[in-house]
């Protein structure tokens, strides 16, 4: 979300005191400064941003009714040069929707249609540039926007996304099979994209870190886990940190714009629940209307992107006499400070019948939506912990993996037929605390048995998470921790394991040849597997710094081929044309996008959200979905004549 929203300190392009102090907030200096580093911002502060230029034709009265408007304009700096890729986001209403576009090779951008009474608040941003922000923005043509080059390294450092940073702790680690466990277990559920997570900790602050990972989950193997202290704090360091990240700060190549064709796309935010929610999962639904599961807050959210800002509605989750943390809670106490989860919603699908499935994760049952009577109904798993990820075949089975116990389940729900399918463990060890699971779970309300784990070498788990369904009805899964594949036969539920030339197969999809296209989470790379030949293709994300991104999901358009993939790392999506073979990241608007899953409506605009958790440290601290529009010309003819502005002389 923009900075400026809420924010009196940033009206008319000042800048937030705060920020002038090193006060910790969102946009703002996130490293410890140095004495001339406070006195750089200070001198900068009491400039003012040079876009004060511009404050007569942004001042504006009310608009006088709710028609489409747009805004235009051109974005250069004080000598006239253009910014080329600037990110100019325009923002309104409460809670906040957003639209940004891109200024082309002569600075100048135009947004698409805009509903909505406003009053607008307007942004700037282009790493390399200070953030430049105003309130009461009127929408009008002809906006000329002024802004200065960042001086100040440790400033153009803050801005660089979390893979940056975290490439610096990679570079570290020498073992590779330790820089793929630290990718994969400290990468679960955050970046390493905000102040919280880029500073230098003491001892103790790194045991309660540590601590808190392992009751989420994330156990380090007891070498690296006494490593991880020093590696951290020895890359964050300031001094160290930022020389590397702002090397060549001075010269052209550094953090160039997007090419042509990310710059002629249009991205949408809309603000969805509060700070403690998290957004794990979203989906499109054949209704025109977006729906998000808020795994911290029990909720079902529906977005309706035709309501001007966004229409929203919510309905709790039915959570029974659960406790809180469901079967999963750490002596009677919540996985997290700011969950009020007890059955923690995590995946979603669009039935034939258009009801909604949901896994309920930490309650271990999964529930049905009725988006007509806007009722549930919820069914418990007879075996197994934590489902996970769900889709439905064509006879509308619900298919979905049991993470936690190491099934994968089945539920018809026209019979009521369920079935739990124990996959294969490693070895004896994994087989003997899977077995275990329902003791610990019970012990666990009485001792916190993650936690004194997390003191200990810990027992690597298999993790069945991503799945989807083959075009002849097999039903494909991963196993997250195993490097394996695997496919279970729909009618006999007979299970193939197959392993994978990569580690860490995560959420796989099949694109309309039947061919299953897997993401590498701790790999860096996007595989495709035939199901004829049983070969593997594999492609490296083209992500600088090269090894940081840590992509969670992917799903293919089968209208075309792309396949989209979360650059979770990275604040942005990625297109791969597999014909081509090519790759194009889209930048997003917010500091600190943890994207999760992916999907599309029916003018294949591209869907994701936000999901970073703790949801604080995302930029204003606020979980978004997330719409991106590649090819808006298709939609709208505003766009089309700035796409044309933007094309090169033939």
């Amino acid at each position: 979300m923009p900075e400026c929203v809420g924010d009196p300190c940033l009206r008319r392009g000042r800048r937030s005191p705060g920020k002038m102090a090193g006060i910790i907030e969102s946009g703002g200096p996130e490293l410890p400064m140095h004495r001339s580093s406070l006195i750089s911002l200070a001198r900068r502060a009491s400039v003012g941003l040079v876009l004060l230029a511009a404050a007569s034709a942004l001042q504006a009265a009310p608009a006088a009714n709710a028609s489409p408007r747009r805004a235009s304009g051109r974005v250069h700096d004080a000598t006239g040069a253009p910014v080329v890729g600037a990110m100019v986001s325009l923002v309104h209403g409460q809670p906040a929707h957003s639209i940004t576009v891109f200024s082309d090779d002569d600075g100048r951008f135009l947004t698409p249609a805009i509903r909505g009474e406003g009053p607008f608040s307007l942004r700037v941003r282009r790493i390399g540039w200070r953030d430049s922000s105003f309130d009461d923005v009127r929408l009008t043509s002809g906006l000329d926007l002024v802004v200065e080059r960042e001086t100040d390294p440790a400033a153009i450092a803050a801005q660089l996304p979390a893979n940056h940073w975290y490439a610096l702790v990679l570079d570290a680690i020498e073992d590779r099979a330790q820089r793929e466990e630290l990718k994969q277990q400290c990468t679960y559920c955050h970046q390493q994209g905000s102040w919280a997570t880029r500073r230098v900790r003491s001892d103790e602050e790194w045991r309660k870190v540590l601590l808190l990972m392992a009751r989420m989950g994330g156990m380090l193997s007891k070498d690296l886990r006494e490593k991880v202290p020093e590696i951290f704090n020895a890359a964050y360091d300031p001094a160290h940190a930022v020389p590397i990240l702002t090397r060549g700060m001075d010269e052209p190549g550094f953090a160039p714009p997007p090419p042509l064709e990310v710059r002629r796309a249009v991205v949408e935010e809309w603000e969805l629940g509060g700070r403690a929610s998290v957004q794990h999962d979203i989906m499109f639904h054949p209704d025109g209307r977006l729906y998000s599961v808020d795994m911290s807050e029990d909720m079902l959210y529906r977005l309706d992107p035709d309501v001007p800002g966004g229409g929203r509605e919510q309905w709790l989750l039915p959570q029974d006499d659960l406790p809180l943390g469901g079967a999963f809670g750490v002596v009677d106490r919540p996985l997290t400070p700011t969950s009020n989860a007890r059955v923690g919603p995590h995946s979603l699908q669009t039935a034939p019948d258009g009801s909604i499935w949901i896994t309920l994760a930490l309650g271990n049952r999964l529930a049905r939506f009725d988006p007509e009577t806007e009722t549930f109904e919820v069914h418990e798993l007879e075996h197994g912990y934590y489902p996970h990820t769900l889709r439905l075949d064509s006879r509308g089975r619900v298919w979905y993996t049991i993470a936690a116990s190491n099934h994968v389940g089945m539920f018809d729900p026209a019979t009521g037929e369920q079935r739990e399918l124990r996959l294969p463990a490693r070895n004896f060890a994994q087989s003997l605390v899977l077995r275990a699971l329902p003791l610990l779970l019970w012990a666990s309300r009485h001792v916190d048995v993650r936690g004194a784990a997390g003191e200990g070498d810990g027992i690597t788990m298999p993790i069945p998470y991503g799945i989807d369904i083959a075009p002849d009805g097999g039903v494909w899964f991963s196993q997250l921790n195993e490097h394996k594949i695997g496919r279970i036969d729909p009618e006999s539920f007979e299970i193939e394991m197959l392993a994978t030339p990569f580690p860490t197969p995560r959420r796989l999809r099949f694109d309309s040849a039947g061919r299953l296209w897997i993401p590498s989470f701790s790999g860096n790379r996007v595989a495709r597997f035939d199901l004829a030949t049983r070969e593997f293709d594999q492609w490296e994300l083209p992500v600088e710094p090269l090894g940081s991104e840590v992509p969670y999901a992917l799903n293919v358009d089968r209208r075309n081929g792309d396949v989209w993939i979360c650059g979770t790392n990275s604040d942005s999506l990625i297109r791969f044309q597999p014909d081509l073979e090519r790759f194009s990241i889209y930048p997003l608007p917010t500091r600190v996008s943890y994207t999760r899953e992916v999907d599309f409506d029916r003018e294949g605009r591209i869907w994701t959200s936000n999901s970073n958790g703790p949801t604080w440290q995302i930029e204003g601290g606020v979980p978004h979905v997330i719409r991106l529009d590649p090819n808006p010309a298709s939609a709208d003819s505003g766009v089309a004549l700035a796409q044309e502005r933007m094309r090169p002389d033939e």
